[in-house]
């Protein structure tokens, strides 16, 4: 808690220090708690003492009220657009244009983001203003916008005017999240992180801006009051202000240098986090720059060189399905061949059906996709304006193609449950094998994997058919190793049964719901219907859909695994002895009577929820005592599930 101006401001400080680490440097010097506490603090400082406030604070950077447009604002100095030059023959003439003495010349290289220019105004150390770059003249004001980009400092230590310019950028997850959102709320999705960054940048609405994560690292500098000669030591000099600094700008004394740095940056343009297309060449002294002067668009001492491009047009031939390892059904567009980097891509991920309707995509569709890496290319957007009427629509499939399982078809997720289907029964296997399933020791992935090489399982049953002579003349496996997995295994023999329940890997089955199943309907889980489970509390339509989908198609190889595993219940034989209740919420008879009627059958019932609580009876509009049964870890159950429990016990 603060409790006067002075410990404000020290707390101001510690929490501008936080900031700088986290949004600058990306090297954190506190957790998000810590960070969230101290931010929180200031908030509520500021909140009773208004006259106090830091307007350097990172609590100010908030957005306000929406704009109905931006006002027009002037450069200083004018921001020039570069010219681009695409290889080494077309960089070489330019440097020999700028060069026709031949002296000796130094070059100043600088990574290319790609995103949205951006005009910063400083004065008195102080943030004044913030601006598109418009004509290169004009820009329009968007000072509050800005405000919201953590990695712009609100203050810098330098006291004359100063104009700072740079590009604002997504991170390319952030980017993808974005579009994720924007899938989910059927808007138009952006075509690359550029454009994300512009529509971010110009929203008249800054708390938008705020949400989307934008960052801002500077490249140039416009009106700037320093004798410094070198481009690259002035541009050092901002970084020091207070600005990220990315590390990839250089000082190179020849072509050759310039053409290195070039080739080291694209072989890191698909693993860095930023989007990277191209890179900046300039003259490294800015008298020469002066004296070289500019065209009527472009500066003569600067080019862009671009990097080969991974954004392309194809169009769609066929869809085919492959099959993950999990069983996740995923469609592959089949494409007309094109050449990208080097690589002749000839298919492309859709990911899933909904991102498939929301982007309206359709075989024979012209579409532009992206290659990021050596991983299979996503496709971004069909370009509508080709359709001929020749555009097919793509239907979900009924049926696995590798086993021909009716398929669990949700909204987002398609899969086979078949646990014997080839694509997916070695991960079938593994999860059966892990920790929290059946916990056999020694049956890790490495393991499985040289189990399924040799040919000695196939299926999770054959697990149970491994033996000593199975095992003894394989390279590498001794017998006591023999001996601890074939223990192991044995081991799993009368189990609880929600332990197997949860081995078994059903969709939206998980660890706890296996538990809780378990306890209503003991053995006769494999048997109850579709109804049945959508009484119970926690279990919607799509699990319940995909645990009966998943029991019909498995139910050879779950009786055949029954009969050899043999797991039990834990049977209280209808008593509710040892247990400690508390009940909370509405029910449809009085507590008082559910009360009584628990205690016939053994329980305990406890006004309060402690540590001592076994089992917490939620009725309708349960409040403190379900949020503190929560934190505890406590069982719940709903009055419905509470009466399936008694009536089958």
């Amino acid at each position: 808690m603060i409790n006067n101006l002075e410990q404000y401001k020290t707390k101001t400080e510690v929490l501008k220090k936080m900031a700088y680490h986290y949004y600058v440097l990306d090297d954190p010097i506190a957790s998000d708690d810590e960070y969230d506490k101290l931010y929180f603090e200031l908030v509520e400082y500021e909140k009773n003492n208004p006259n106090d406030i830091d307007n350097t604070s990172p609590t100010q950077r908030v957005g306000n009220e929406a704009k109905e447009s931006f006002k027009k604002i002037s450069h200083i100095e004018r921001m020039w657009s570069l010219d681009d030059v695409f290889n080494l023959d077309e960089l070489i003439a330019w440097e020999k244009r700028i060069n026709k003495t031949n002296t000796k010349i130094t070059f100043m290289c600088d990574a290319k983001f790609d995103g949205a220019s951006l005009n910063l105004t400083y004065e008195k150390g102080k943030l004044i203003s913030a601006a598109t770059r418009g004509d290169g003249n004009i820009g329009e004001s968007i000072l509050e916008n800005a405000r919201t980009i953590n990695s712009i400092p609100l203050e810098i230590p330098y006291e004359e005017k100063i104009e700072i310019r740079g590009e604002v950028i997504i991170n390319k997850d952030d980017f993808e999240n974005i579009n994720k959102q924007r899938l989910k709320n059927n808007e138009s999705i952006f075509a690359n992180p550029r454009n994300a960054a512009s529509g971010s940048l110009r929203q008249l609405d800054s708390k938008i801006t705020k949400q989307r994560k934008l960052k801002f690292i500077p490249w140039g500098f416009g009106y700037f009051n320093i004798n410094d000669n070198s481009f690259f030591n002035r541009l050092n000099i901002i970084k020091s202000f207070g600005f990220i600094d990315t590390k990839l700008s250089m000082v190179c004394d020849s072509i050759d240098e310039v053409e290195n740095f070039y080739n080291k940056l694209i072989s890191m343009r698909h693993s860095y986090d930023i989007m990277l297309d191209g890179m900046v060449v300039r003259l490294d002294n800015i008298n020469l720059q002066n004296s070289l002067g500019y065209t009527a668009k472009n500066p003569r001492f600067a080019v862009a060189y671009k990097f080969p491009p991974i954004e392309k047009q194809t169009k769609i031939t066929n869809i085919t399905f492959s099959v993950g390892r999990s069983g996740v059904i995923t469609p592959v567009a089949e494409l007309d061949p094109i050449n990208i980097e080097g690589a002749l891509i000839s298919r492309a991920t859709l990911h899933n059906f909904e991102e498939i309707e929301k982007k309206d995509i359709r075989i024979n569709d012209n579409v532009l996709i992206i290659r990021s890496g050596d991983v299979i290319p996503k496709i971004i957007k069909p370009i509508k304006e080709l359709r001929n009427g020749n555009e097919i629509q793509i239907k979900k499939p009924s049926h696995c193609p590798i086993c021909s399982s009716e398929l669990l078809i949700e909204n987002i997720l398609i899969k086979c449950q078949n646990l014997q289907c080839k694509a997916r029964v070695k991960n079938s296997i593994i999860h059966f094998c892990s920790k929290k399933a059946m916990d056999i020791n020694g049956l890790g992935e490495r393991i499985i994997d040289f189990l399924f090489e040799e040919g000695i399982i196939k299926n999770i049953l054959d697990i149970y058919k491994i033996t000593s002579q199975t095992l003894q003349d394989k390279e590498g496996w001794r017998d006591k190793k023999i001996q601890n997995i074939i223990n192991s295994i044995q081991s799993t023999k009368n189990i609880e049964l929600w332990r197997f329940v949860n081995a078994l890997g059903i969709e939206h089955i998980g660890e706890g719901a296996s538990k809780k199943l378990v306890d209503m309907f003991g053995i006769d889980i494999f048997d109850i219907t579709y109804d049945e489970l959508l009484k119970v509390d926690g279990v919607g339509e799509e699990s319940a859909k995909s645990f009966i989908l998943f029991i019909e198609t498995n139910k050879n190889l779950i009786k055949d695994l029954l009969n050899i595993i043999q797991p039990i219940v834990k049977n209280n034989n209808g008593i509710l002895q040892g247990e400690v209740i508390t009940i909370t919420g509405t029910l449809s008879i009085s507590r008082d009577e559910m009360a009584k009627k628990l205690e016939s059958l053994g329980a305990n019932i406890s006004s309060n929820v402690s540590k001592k609580t076994t089992l917490l009876l939620a009725g309708e509009n349960a409040g403190s005592k379900l949020a503190k049964a929560n934190e505890l870890g406590i069982k719940i159950l709903s009055e419905n599930e509470m009466n399936i429990l008694i009536s089958r016990n």
